[in-house]
């Protein structure tokens, strides 16, 4: 009869096999294996081992071997085994890749994976599969504007440092006015939301009007004043001033984050200022409305009040709004700006580079 080569094990060895072969959070391939080793050790054959741990006398065979050659080493990685071949050539998955983001088919504005499919031969499932691998969703557009304003350095800075470092016994308000709020109820009531089905409304809709929601963010707190009017010139932007000032402090100096809205900029509007030297306007570059941070309220807005709202009259619109400002206003919470100027900067001039480059091609 053959006899299976013998194992003798270091104190160090064996220590760390029983450690392995009783260990709760062992792998079970592991704590077999060294089990494996550990019944060799005491002199039994292969065969034996395997009638003990229910294994194949091969499996038994395989592992005392193992250890033969490479130690416990070779007990805790498998062996590298070949896999199953790739079906599609990499400079076929290569071109696939270059097709998509350099190419544009001639009937559409985007490939789909059966268009792709179809102009390399090979199945759309593929195609999806490369596309997941190399984080290609061509479906898919994002929508950009790069401010093109010759001061946007200065301007930024001078927003981002009152974020970040306001003046001391000042209010940093973010003001803007959120124009053409509409007043929409459904053509049909819609169902509630329920086990395994979303709410619905329907598309379309009947308008009462609209109406303008001012509002002016305290930058520190988080309180909002606001103020709705039927339209958006620049009277209307000088009541909301005026209501500004009786709401304030008047020890208080009043620094004002707008955007390059020409109602900003009225004459009658500058003559104001002047007539109240405690403002101080700060405009946000051109085509970057974004720095300012009432925007976020806005959206906030938008999203939990009037996506899905009802509303029959534009009376109804504003008590609305007056209801959400005034909720806010109860626990007021502010947006914490992180972003310093100079990273802002550095992401606008690569961007501006890019195009830059896009152009001249």
């Amino acid at each position: 009869m053959r006899v299976a080569p013998p194992i003798e094990l270091s104190a160090e060895q064996r220590t760390t096999l029983e450690a392995w072969a009783n260990g709760r959070k062992s792998q079970v391939r592991v704590a077999e294996r060294a089990r494996v080793v550990l019944l060799a050790a005491e002199g039994k054959q292969n065969l034996e081992i395997a009638a003990i741990l229910s294994i194949s006398v091969q499996k038994a065979a395989r592992w005392r071997w193992r250890f033969l050659a490479k130690g416990l080493p070779g007990l805790e990685k498998d062996a590298p085994r070949p896999g199953r071949l790739p079906s599609i050539a990499p400079d076929k998955v290569a071109e696939v890749i270059r097709l998509t983001t350099l190419e544009k088919p001639a009937h559409a504005t985007h490939w789909s994976t059966r268009s792709v499919a179809k102009h390399m031969g090979i199945s759309d499932t593929s195609v999806l599969r490369i596309w997941r691998a190399h984080g290609l969703k061509p479906h898919r557009s994002a929508t950009f504007k790069v401010s093109n304003d010759p001061l946007f350095a200065e301007k930024l800075e001078a927003v981002v440092g009152l974020y970040l470092s306001p003046p001391e016994h000042a209010i940093v308000l973010c003001v803007d006015e959120k124009s053409q709020v509409q007043a929409l109820d459904r053509t049909q009531p819609g169902l509630p939301l329920k086990r395994g089905r979303a709410e619905t409304m329907t598309h379309d809709y009947k308008r009462y009007g609209t109406t303008t929601l001012f509002a002016a963010m305290d930058a520190a707190t988080g309180r909002v004043i606001s103020l709705c009017q039927q339209r958006h010139r620049h009277q209307e932007w000088l009541k909301f001033l005026c209501l500004i000032d009786e709401a304030t402090p008047q020890d208080r100096q009043i620094h004002l984050i707008a955007d390059n809205y020409a109602t900003h900029k009225h004459p009658k509007v500058q003559r104001w200022l002047k007539r109240h030297p405690r403002f101080h306007v700060h405009f946000t570059p051109t085509s970057a409305s974004w720095l300012n941070m009432v925007e976020r309220f806005f959206r906030d807005l938008t999203e939990n009040r009037l996506k899905r709202g009802v509303f029959r009259s534009v009376l109804e619109l504003i008590e609305a709004l007056d209801e959400y400002v005034d909720h806010h206003n109860a626990e007021p919470k502010p947006f914490i700006w992180t972003a310093k100027a100079q990273d802002i900067l550095a992401k606008v001039m690569r961007a501006q580079s890019t195009l830059n480059k896009r152009q001249t091609v």
